[in-house]
């Protein structure tokens, strides 16, 4: 028998092993968060709001609603500490079909989707290194699909061969049991946080002596540069289009600081979970705003903004590298932000298929998803999930010009995942909405940890997301309105499931 069948054979009576400590927890909530959004995004940031003072407006908007929403979740874990996390939370405040249709988006996309996105992003920064490694030196040349497909294509680069292989070998690891997914997030989570501080000390201490990003300091709100319009002819340049760019610009930093919740997926498995996870949930989260607020300080110091605005594919900290070590800065972040995706995708893989294993119990998934193997965890689940993420990997969309030739090829993941940033956004509002649906439901139950600044910061949060998502809706209909629809293709297959499945007995 094989190494994988014998890994896969399920045991009735095999239970989740509280194996995470609360170090072990806040490492996996900061190495899930931390992928490469913080080194590129931010040059997209620039260009959206125009000024060096805005930039970090936008880090502050983001880390403070997701500093709320992970204080807020925090009782719902302590509440709740189950497999599953949002999932669970979902179904009790509201319905099973709530449940459902988020965790199949998380499968459809969210979760998938990203994975498939940093393995592909592992992929390119190793080219840096091996050349070889490049999304335009193909296996398999892009085969184009016909009719109202002609916008997509299948490849198989050899970046796209790594991605896979990456997203093999760590569901793999991840199936022999928590142990050794805990010790790659530990490590690879110390490295990159690591590797983050340095960039982020050296970056304002070379800043500093050369003056480089002086300007930036000096005149701290004037708009500068070639500004991107965020919707409908807007740009920064107006009082009310400042507003809307710095709503839109949510979608990069918010999408670069998500993640925070996926502890929440593995509650089975951490020790004492009603004060593990919300300690860990405010600690992993309080770590990495921190440094990402701190990190756009160093670009600021090292870089002029216009640099920041135009850096050859938006890699800032590349170019921030570069100032600190020239000649070898774009290899050192090659380096570094392979350790951060490595370790990122490890927490995703990890995390990602206790959601799909507490669907499986309700009978609203594979079933053979909701049993543990040998080794204590869902390995079903995981090998699940690795196949539609490897499968997310391969479809390209078709760039042509006005004439119709093709001029490059893009990722299918990349579009998916920006029309499900604004469901994802819908998923935290109604989850923290249950906070306050559950205290008027249940006001008697158990709450170990109560939400810090109930009722005012949880509702700060919803009226803070909520009028983001507006904006989203309203200035970027073409990314958005998709979003709701990839949603509610899980209406029918919730009741396709409810009527098939078979819920579990424990």
């Amino acid at each position: 028998m094989s190494a994988l069948e014998t890994t896969l054979q399920p045991a009735a009576e095999q239970k989740f092993v509280r194996g995470l400590g609360l170090l072990d927890s806040t490492m996996l909530v900061a190495g899930s968060m931390i992928g490469s959004g913080i080194f590129i995004v931010s040059s997209i940031i620039a260009r959206q709001v125009g000024s060096p003072g805005w930039l970090l407006i936008v880090w502050l908007v983001t880390g403070l609603l997701t500093l709320m929403a992970a204080l807020s979740y925090g009782e719902l874990a302590a509440m709740m500490p189950k497999a599953g996390g949002q999932y669970v939370y979902l179904r009790e405040a509201f319905s099973p079909l709530w449940g459902f249709l988020y965790g199949w988006t998380l499968f459809l996309v969210i979760q998938t989707g990203t994975i498939a996105a940093v393995a592909v992003g592992f992929a390119r920064y190793t080219g840096v290194l091996i050349p070889w490694f490049s999304e335009s030196n193909y296996l398999i040349a892009p085969i184009r699909f016909g009719g109202w497909l002609s916008g997509y294509a299948m490849s198989l680069s050899t970046a796209q061969f790594l991605g896979l292989a990456m997203i093999a070998l760590l569901t793999f690891m991840n199936t022999r049991g928590l142990k050794l997914g805990k010790l790659v997030q530990n490590i690879f989570t110390t490295a990159k946080t690591g590797a983050l501080i340095a960039l982020i000390l050296l970056g304002i201490i070379v800043g500093l002596r050369s003056g480089a990003g002086a300007e930036n300091f000096k005149d701290f709100w004037s708009l500068r540069g070639g500004l991107q319009e965020v919707g409908q002819g807007l740009t920064a340049a107006t009082v009310f289009g400042l507003f809307v760019g710095i709503c839109v610009a949510q979608t990069n930093s918010l999408f670069s600081a998500d993640a925070w919740n996926n502890i929440t997926f593995t509650a089975g498995e951490v020790k004492d979970p009603r004060r593990n996870i919300p300690l860990s949930l405010a600690f992993g989260t309080f770590l990495v705003i921190g440094l990402y607020l701190l990190a756009n300080v160093a670009y600021l110091a090292a870089l002029p903004f216009a640099a920041i605005q135009n850096a050859p594919s938006d890699r800032v900290a590349s170019e921030t590298a570069n100032v600190i070590f020239p000649g070898a800065g774009a290899t050192i972040m090659a380096v570094a932000i392979m350790i951060s995706t490595f370790g990122c995708n490890n927490g995703l893989i990890l995390a990602g298929a206790r959601a799909y294993y507490a669907m499986a119990r309700d009978g609203l998934f594979f079933r053979r998803v909701g049993e543990l193997n040998k080794n204590h965890v869902p390995a079903w689940g995981l090998i699940i999930q690795g196949i539609w993420a490897g499968v997310l990997v391969l479809p390209r969309t078709v760039k042509t010009d006005a004439v119709g030739n093709v001029t490059g090829y893009g990722n299918l993941y990349g579009n998916l995942l920006d029309y499900v940033i604004s469901a994802a956004l819908i998923f935290y509002i109604l989850t923290i909405l249950g906070l306050f649906l559950l205290r008027w439901k249940r006001p008697d139950a158990e709450r170990p940890y109560k939400a810090f600044g109930y009722p005012i910061v949880p509702a700060l949060y919803i009226v803070g997301a909520a009028v983001i998502l507006l904006v989203l809706f309203v200035y970027q209909t073409a990314t958005t309105w998709p979003g709701l629809i990839i949603v509610l293709t899980g209406v029918p297959i919730y009741f396709l499931w409810k009527f098939f499945g078979t819920k579990s007995e424990t």
